[in-house]
């Protein structure tokens, strides 16, 4: 195992290794050339030169697009968390292999290779009121397996999750590490009533009541009140960062995942920007602790990618222009003048 603790897992979360700021100044320098106002392409021009910086060349490619989605079941749904049961985990991950799932048609419109990683779909997480969701262990070996899923050789990674109760880790997380009670982040997730939205907000609070003397520790958190498929997508993001690969974030619990990171070492999600912001509650919030700015805002809440699947075409849109487009001077263009 890569972690054999958590300890040797801080340790690396607070070594990142960091892109090519010359490929950056030198796709910045293009995007200055091309027969354009001066940040007229807006996002699209600092994306281009996000993608130079981490993929370390100044003409960035997008040949090698990855999505991967992560599948794990929590055992605090016995507590009615959620409108469906546990098992359309399982039915859903199989919906992926058949290609009948959103993700499926997003990914092959945007050329990016999808691959589903279900983690031990019939063994639950614990009800982390009760006790700590997973062992340092069992943490530890879903890191473990998210980190070996990350190819070396890859242009873009794209992380998402499926895994019926994990809206509710997810708000656990963010209330753990960044305050504000049930209240502020707790959601309907997956269009829960007016009671299971209670039972929601009381079972994260039951939860932060027992963790109390965690608090302080994020990756012990991570452990306590996460599940196996948000500690997957921690892991593919550590692996993402030491091998240079940018990395599109999904929705709420994509985001609240990594969050254990960013308060671990705050330059960890350099490499990462956030695809979209989701309908789900708290989603807003977390971007806006974490100084995140999301790229679309389509009021999805769907998961499993999809958001960071749709924002690979914005990318693709900023490579295109950036390689494709002449300069002024190949143009024939005047430029800007300095009168």
């Amino acid at each position: 195992m890569r972690f054999p603790s958590l300890d040797d897992l801080r340790t690396s979360c607070r070594d990142p290794r960091d892109g090519d700021a010359a490929s950056a100044d030198a796709a910045a320098l293009r995007q200055a050339e091309l027969t354009k106002p001066p940040g007229s392409l807006g996002r699209l021009e600092e994306l281009v030169i996000w993608l130079a910086h981490w993929q370390r060349r100044s003409f960035p490619r997008l040949d090698r697009v990855k999505i991967v989605v992560f599948a794990g079941n929590h055992g605090v749904t016995a507590r009615g968390v959620s409108a469906y049961p546990s098992e359309v985990t399982g039915q859903m991950v199989a919906n992926y292999a058949s290609g009948g799932a959103a993700i499926n048609q997003i990914a092959q419109l945007v050329q990016a290779e999808l691959t589903v990683v279900p983690l031990d779909l019939d063994r639950p997480t614990c009800d982390f009121t009760l006790g700590p969701a997973m062992q340092s262990s069992e943490f530890l070996a879903a890191v473990d397996i998210g980190y070996r899923s990350v190819p070396a050789e890859c242009d873009l990674l794209a992380i998402g999750e499926m895994g019926i109760g994990n809206t509710t880790a997810a708000a656990a997380l963010c209330a753990a590490l960044l305050g504000g009670g049930a209240s502020r982040w707790v959601g309907r997730g997956t269009g829960v009533d007016d009671a299971g939205l209670q039972r929601k907000r009381k079972t994260v609070e039951a939860a932060l009541a027992r963790h109390q003397s965690i608090l302080a520790d994020p990756l012990a958190i991570a452990a306590a009140l996460g599940g196996r498929e948000l500690a997957a997508m921690l892991g593919a993001t550590l692996a993402a960062r030491d091998h240079a690969i940018p990395i599109l974030l999904d929705g709420f619990v994509g985001t609240a995942a990594v969050l254990p990171l960013a308060r671990t070492e705050p330059r960890a999600l350099d490499h990462c920007r956030v695809a979209h912001v989701s309908a789900e509650a708290g989603h807003r919030a977390l971007l806006a602790e974490l100084g995140l700015n999301p790229l679309l805002d389509l009021e999805m809440r769907l998961g499993e990618a999809s958001g960071a699947a749709v924002a690979i075409q914005l990318l693709r849109a900023a490579t295109a222009c950036h390689h494709g487009m002449a300069t002024f001077t190949e143009a024939d263009v005047a430029g800007r003048t300095n009168d």
